[in-house]
């Protein structure tokens, strides 16, 4: 039996540790045994994270960095976990709020003090949009959605060019019907892969033609928007029809089949038969994959961390181009109140059941 005393403990509570010996039998045991004493009772799912996190041992973004690392299933998510969960960006907000914290206290003195109350001190002005500038850097970065969702990688092109055959010896397994019909796949079907450690959603599409029939044509336009939002389009058709796609792979596909002819150049050559240029296409993948996501030694930021950094850098620069001391300081409190979401100080109840939500018993 260990007992950590509060407030430095991992709640910030007075906590006490059981370490049992044996199999299942025994915990179960001890489990019943702590059950018959009055007043005791099992943790809530993300119980202990939350006692944390309401007793200020850590910040809504620790928090949210240690559910993603209890969900993490590939090393790249594992080390952005470990990044949000070790403080890293809660580092980062508490410079951006010193910071913040200095230039209001400039402008609320400005409105005590100075005799010309209407004109805003340009300095101030100038260290605003400095720091609403460095917030608009941070919102440049690759987003954690990717690192967590999985790079959308779309396979697309004219029917019978190979794309559901490709899908089913990447995927390992037939996980689409293949026949020698054009339209047999009528619906996209998406496989969740790592290569490398980096997560991708592989997706296989209807063959863009013109559509025989009502269910062909809704999967021929679920295609189209697909291959619009893919973030990688491994296209099997001519180059001139790839749409364009700013990250597109071209596959000489059938490479196998004399009557194909020599792969043009610029595309990869694959046969999902004798299995030719399977190895190369998924390098390609994987590196262009790897281009959107964080680096391994970056904070990424999620949806709700990126909206309120947002916020304050919106506040930030709305207060740059104030001319008056008043609007200033209004600007900056709103800035401030912003940061206050992010940690978690303020207004963020309608967050915090989803969030411990996530976490497995007793965590």
């Amino acid at each position: 039996m260990l007992r950590f005393n509060g407030p430095t403990s991992s709640t910030g509570e007075d906590v006490v540790e059981l370490h049992g010996h044996g199999g299942r039998a025994v915990v179960d045991s001890l489990l019943a045994a702590l059950g018959a004493i009055e007043g005791l009772r099992q943790a809530e799912p993300g119980e202990f994270t939350r006692r944390a996190f309401e007793n200020g041992r850590i910040d809504l973004t620790e928090a949210e960095g240690l559910a993603d690392l209890i969900e993490a299933e590939t090393e790249s998510q594992r080390k952005a976990a470990l990044a949000l969960a070790e403080g890293g960006l809660r580092k980062q907000i508490a410079a951006w709020q010193e910071n913040l914290l200095g230039l209001s206290a400039q402008a609320e003195r400005a409105i005590d003090y100075d005799e010309d109350d209407e004109a805003a001190d340009p300095g101030l002005l100038r260290d605003c949009a400095r720091l609403a500038d460095e917030l608009r850097q941070w919102l440049g970065r690759p987003r954690l959605e990717l690192l967590k969702d999985g790079v959308r990688v779309v396979i697309a092109g004219p029917p019978n060019a190979g794309k559901s055959s490709l899908l089913n010896v990447i995927a390992g397994e037939d996980r689409a019907i293949v026949t020698e019909i054009p339209g047999t796949t009528r619906d996209h079907i998406q496989v969740p892969l790592s290569l490398g450690g980096t997560p991708i959603l592989l997706t296989d599409t209807a063959g863009l033609r013109e559509a025989e029939d009502v269910v062909e044509a809704i999967g021929v336009g679920r295609t189209g928007r697909l291959v619009e939002a893919a973030d990688v389009l491994v296209w099997l058709g001519d180059s001139a029809d790839a749409f364009d796609h700013r990250r597109a792979i071209l596959v000489h596909a059938k490479a196998d089949l004399p009557e194909l002819g020599v792969a043009p150049p610029g595309s990869i050559a694959v046969s999902s038969v004798t299995g030719e240029g399977i190895a190369a296409l998924l390098e390609e993948v994987e590196r262009r994959s790897r281009a959107l996501l964080p680096a391994e030694d970056a904070i990424a930021l999620n949806r709700r961390q990126a909206q309120h950094i947002g916020e304050a850098a919106e506040a930030l620069g709305s207060a740059a181009e104030a001319r008056d001391a008043v609007l200033v300081a209004e600007d900056l409190r709103l800035a401030r109140a912003a940061f206050d979401r992010l940690t978690g100080r303020a207004g963020i109840e309608d967050v915090l059941d989803a969030l411990f939500g996530r976490f497995c018993l007793g965590k």
